[in-house]
């Protein structure tokens, strides 16, 4: 920021703005711009130090073109940081927690980086040069690098969850220190041009910065994600931001520059143009590439429905088939029985006519209920339509569920499942089945609130049964536990128990998937942990296990855990 003048001392002259400068810079040119001070146009920089600069347009021009180009590194920057959070989320989960590091490790940086800035101001037009060309090379590979570590670094184990996810702090850290330290160099470039009091200045240059905030951040969930994707989208976005950059710098502000310092603005900004171009033509053999390291070479599907990616490997050559849902193993080998078994059918030991499955878009679920007799209506109720239809289309996937979105009894429903369940009816169900994921994962936190269960119990028939499933036991056992908790402050019973995993293959997948399942099976009366002495002979499940399974959960308890709520949520 430029220091105000200082007052004139009493009885002198006051003083004139066309006077000449003490920098040499002399007075206003006869376009009302700013003097050369006798320089020729290629001479070194008239104004290094805090005088104006000759512009090759007028001065009112020369602050429009500054102001928009505050405009679209703001956009950009944003986009940098709304990046970061949408990868770290969909890489890592708990989208709270990756939300708040990337936040406030970047406001931190910024004020940082504005304090460092401090020192360039003299150089502030080449410094702005070379500074949005590092910015645009770190902004724009971000999303790259991170999900290279993701998938070449064993996933959810080693360097990546082991530590304190460091690569994204220093993204975080060092994207901040650059945005930051944008703001001081640009308004010294906004007082070259022309003279005003700061707080006209600052007005001028914060409102153009955040008029661009706010078209990058609807421009990243609207236009970029959608359509490009977030390996291209980052990338596309760094050569905006470089080339707008290097515009204002060299084209508006190029006589403020020397010519060694022209030409090395120009090959630095060509040099990451291009290294952003050949990502951006690599990028779809980087993610195929990546997409292989993470789930082994026989992926079969991949798409990213409007919802999560959606993954299926295997059932080639022997292979068995898995299914992943954003990175995570939803169902594969012969685990998925013993965990769908567990899910469903301790919850159908008594009326079972109508059932609702929330969540459990791949109609596995529905297999297990469908089993049984004396089921009238089965509904789905599954947030993503890609996915259900992915299980109803694909042949293996359809196979392994027994092609159940066949049977004319299942009905499937594309909604939220809290807003589902606020408009039905009171007493409609004899069993509902939780099949959603982790409570762990943000995205999963209200569905596994007091709130929640009170809708579940509003809509269970009397005598009526709620099986949920309720993450893994072991290595979570007070979110596990939170979940019991919080359905007893619903109003209902609960028996809690744990089905171990008992995987065999050596996968990508297999080293994510979860070592147990922990379920909680719910009740308006004490319900009774066993299985139907009359139901089909089921493959994993006995009634001998599951009273293994209740013990082997019970052994991990943890008591006076505070049930969960929307307005504090304690997964």
């Amino acid at each position: 920021m430029i220091e105000p003048h200082a007052p004139a001392p009493p009885g002198s002259a006051p003083p004139r703005e066309d006077a000449d400068r003490p920098d040499g810079t002399g007075g206003r040119g006869p376009e009302g711009g700013p003097g050369t001070g006798g320089r020729g146009p290629e001479d070194g920089p008239p104004s290094a130090g805090t005088g104006t600069v000759l512009l090759p347009v007028r001065p009112a021009t020369g602050r429009f073109l500054v102001l928009a180009g505050v405009f679209v590194c703001a956009a950009c920057g944003l986009v940098y940081e709304l990046e970061l959070v949408a990868l770290a989320s969909y890489l890592i989960g708990d989208s709270v927690t990756q939300a708040s590091v990337v936040l406030s490790v970047m406001v931190f940086a910024m004020g940082i980086g504005s304090l460092a800035a401090k020192r360039m101001r003299r150089f502030a037009a080449a410094g702005f040069g070379a500074l949005e060309a590092v910015l645009a090379l770190v902004g724009g590979s971000s999303a790259m690098a991170l999900y290279a570590v993701f998938a070449w670094t064993g996933g959810w184990g080693g360097l990546w969850s082991d530590g304190p996810r460091f690569l994204l702090v220093a993204f975080s850290l060092t994207i901040g220190l650059l945005i930051g330290a944008e703001v001081p160099l640009l308004m010294e470039l906004i007082q070259r041009i022309r003279r005003q009091d700061a707080g006209g200045a600052v007005a001028d240059l914060f409102a153009a910065d955040y008029v661009g905030a706010l078209v990058g951040g609807l421009a990243f969930p609207f236009v970029l994600l959608p359509f490009l994707g977030q390996l291209t989208g980052a990338l596309l976005t760094g050569t905006v931001n470089a080339v707008v950059g290097a515009a204002l710098v060299l084209g508006l502000f190029r006589r403020d520059l020397t010519r060694r310092a022209r030409r090395l603005l120009l090959i630095a900004n060509a040099v990451v143009l291009a290294v952003l171009a050949s990502a951006t033509v690599l990028a779809d053999d980087f993610e195929r590439a990546a997409r292989e390291a993470v789930y082994g070479q026989d992926v079969r599907v991949a798409v990213r429905t409007d919802v999560q990616e959606v993954v299926l490997t295997g059932d080639t050559d022997g292979r068995p088939l898995q299914l992943f849902l954003d990175g995570r193993l939803r169902a594969g080998g012969g685990d998925e029985r013993r965990y769908h078994e567990a899910l469903v059918h301790p919850a159908m030991t008594g009326p079972h006519a109508r059932v609702l499955i929330l969540g459990g878009g791949d109609g596995l679920a529905a297999r297990e209920v469908l089993r049984r007799p004396g089921v009238r209506r089965v509904d789905v109720v599954e947030l993503d339509p890609g996915l259900a239809g992915l299980a109803r289309r694909d042949p293996a996937l359809s196979a392994l569920n027994e092609h159940a979105y066949g049977d004319p009894r299942v009905h499937v429903t594309t909604a939220d499942a809290f807003r589902f369940l606020r408009s039905t009816p009171t007493a409609t169900y004899d069993v509902v089945v939780s099949d959603l994921p982790d409570p762990g994962l943000t995205a999963s936190t209200k569905l596994y609130s007091q709130e929640f269960y009170g809708l579940l119990r509003r809509v269970l028939a009397p005598g009526g049964r709620l099986a949920v499933h309720a993450g893994p036991v072991t290595s979570r056992p007070r979110a596990f536990w939170t979940v019991d908790s919080t359905l007893r402050a619903a109003g209902l019973r609960t028996a809690a128990y744990r089905v171990d995993a008992r995987r065999t293959d050596r996968t990508a997948g297999a080293s994510r998937a979860p070592g147990d399942w922990g379920f909680v099976l719910a009740a308006t009366t004490p319900p009774a942990l066993r299985l139907d002495p009359a139901a089909p002979r089921l493959h994993t499940l006995t009634g001998r296990s599951l009273t293994a399974a209740a013990r082997a959960a019970d052994r991990t308890r943890v008591p006076g855990l505070p049930p969960s709520t929307l307005v504090h949520p304690r997964y």
